[in-house]
């Protein structure tokens, strides 16, 4: 098959979980033979190849603010597409719903992946979660398929729209990476810190993380992965604390992610909004004890491989305190961790997923 993915800010990934999903799906069917283009952002890639890993990259602009860089290059990236012979279009995020029939008027099979309620994020004001939410609904019936990767999103587009999505999960592998090249460079020791990963904005409740560990009587440390474009104010409020044991060492992509993810003594995952996050299914691939917020898609992921709080900074500082002088408790999460992933977040079968589903489209 030849398919073109859009909608994200491109590979190789240096941004979040879309980005992440765009490279590991579109490097495996190029792997299982097929055709794949993925388009970029000019003002997000840096990588200088017309090829990553053996997937074709078309970088375009964009308008680089918050309320009109994904639609921006979106809308170009549909134009670019209509000339190219794809013949699967893969759309990322429901805000790009709007342009979806484009390429489906030219023959091209076209499905967009919602991801979760993004109209929920902080960030957005009255328009913003308006036109999300005109954006869902549009999902629903301008690509030829939607695909949510969470059964709460299936669920919710099932009993609000009353319309049948392919429940296709994120994926991760599962086993460790060994090498700690990053560690060092950060000065940390293998189980020495707790690690949160994420966008640093409100919904992802660094700040809350940052107040419960404040909280914990441990020399162990606490490292901050990630960074934000369009949060400026709320990023100065989480790194105002003068906990000399949390580390900032902004966004980390690759390797170093990895080895961070590996090492760490727990993963802790306070995100809020959105569907299956990518960084949580790492954690628990790579063996790490979790700890979630509690909410219906994080609970959904962790199946009981891994520890809920609420969002309480006090609940989360209990918790922290709790794995620190249990290492059998550790132990055993990690344990059930590998475990979930195996069973039911591993990119090939992710991958396999996404081909049944395209060629599908293409017999009808």
């Amino acid at each position: 098959m030849n398919i073109a993915i859009l909608g994200t800010r491109g590979i190789p990934a240096n941004y979040g979980g879309f980005e992440t999903f765009a490279e590991e799906l579109s490097s495996r069917l190029v792997r299982h033979g097929h055709r794949v283009t993925v388009y970029g952002r000019t003002n997000n890639i840096r990588y200088q190849g017309t090829e990553y890993k053996g997937v074709r990259l078309v970088l375009l602009p964009t308008i680089p603010h918050k309320y009109f860089d994904t639609v921006a290059h979106t809308f170009l990236s549909v134009c670019h597409v209509l000339f190219q012979d794809a013949k699967v279009v893969l759309i990322c995020n429901a805000a790009n719903s709007l342009f979806s029939f484009v390429p489906r008027l030219a023959g091209k099979k076209t499905v967009v992946n919602v991801d979760g309620l993004e109209r929920k994020r902080q960030k957005w004001n009255a328009l913003g979660k308006a036109y999300y939410l005109l954006s869902e609904w549009l999902a629903t019936f301008l690509p030829n398929a939607i695909v949510t990767d969470a059964r709460t999103i299936e669920a919710y587009y099932r009993n609000r729209y009353g319309k049948r999505s392919y429940f296709i999960p994120y994926g991760a592998d599962a086993g460790r990476s060994e090498s700690k090249e990053c560690l060092e460079r950060l000065g940390l020791e293998p189980e020495g810190y707790f690690l949160y990963v994420s966008r640093l904005e409100p919904e992802n409740n660094a700040l809350l993380v940052v107040q419960a560990f404040e909280r914990v009587a441990t020399d162990k440390k606490l490292v901050i992965v990630g960074d934000a474009p369009y949060a400026r104010d709320y990023i100065t409020q989480v790194k105002a604390t003068t906990d000399a044991r949390i580390l900032f060492p902004g966004a980390i992509y690759g390797a170093g992610y990895r080895e961070l993810q590996s090492h760490a003594l727990c993963y802790i995952h306070a995100t809020e909004v959105g569907g299956t996050h990518p960084a949580l299914i790492e954690a628990l691939g790579c063996g790490r004890c979790v700890l979630y917020l509690d909410t219906a898609e994080n609970r959904e992921v962790a199946g009981g491989a891994a520890i809920s709080f609420t969002k309480s900074a006090e609940d989360l500082a209990g918790k922290m305190q709790t794995l620190l002088h249990d290492p059998a408790l550790r132990a055993e999460y990690q344990q059930r961790a590998v475990e979930r992933v195996r069973q039911r977040y591993r990119w090939e079968e992710v991958t396999a997923e996404y081909e049944r589903l395209f060629q599908e489209l293409l017999r009808n």
